[in-house]
């Protein structure tokens, strides 16, 4: 994994935080954690951009909160994803979000090297894997994915795995440093 991207875009300061930019954020967070300190770099970087932000933050809610996969599903194809991408601060980030969720050390370094133990998180690495290296998933890992998920399920996946990708690529780009 990439240790270090050049910072290009630094968090935007606190005394630049308008009430549009703290507006950019509450799909995410609730008004008395918009601010700096509460945001982290990574929002605090995106609400250079508030229409971005605004446009942006809602789907990315989605894909952390609300879709049809589990929590533990969720997070074992977002580490997966932004392991392969070479973001270190999404994975760092997420490691006691997955612990949270029940994954455990083991769990999280079979992530890492693409060679889970669990039937389920491997194919759900095989699906990251089919699309960042195809831009598809292949017949038979989607077919095995339908043993463990209906199709919205399947949809919300495609959708996790592509939205955690754009948020890695942009991390990484934005050289957003850790806090």
């Amino acid at each position: 994994m990439t240790s270090r991207h050049p910072l290009r875009l630094a968090p935007l300061p606190s005394d630049e935080w308008t009430d549009e930019v703290r507006s950019s954020l509450t799909s995410l967070l609730p008004v008395e954690r918009a601010n700096p300190a509460d945001a982290g770099n990574v929002l605090s970087t995106l609400v250079r951009h508030t229409d971005l932000t605004h446009a942006y933050l809602p789907f990315n809610t989605y894909l952390l909160r609300e879709s049809a996969l589990s929590p533990r599903i969720r997070e074992v194809a977002l580490m997966r994803v932004v392991h392969r991408r070479g973001c270190e601060y999404l994975w760092t980030h997420h490691i006691p979000l997955a612990k949270r969720v029940g994954l455990t050390d083991a769990d999280i370094d079979g992530i890492r090297d693409g060679k889970p133990a669990d039937d389920c998180d491997r194919i759900v690495v095989a699906a990251v894997d089919d699309l960042d290296t195809q831009s598809t998933i292949s017949a038979e890992v989607w077919d095995e994915l339908g043993k463990y998920f209906d199709d919205k399920q399947r949809m919300d996946l495609v959708f996790t795995i592509g939205g955690y990708a754009l948020l890695a690529m942009a991390v990484n780009t934005f050289g957003v440093e850790d806090e």
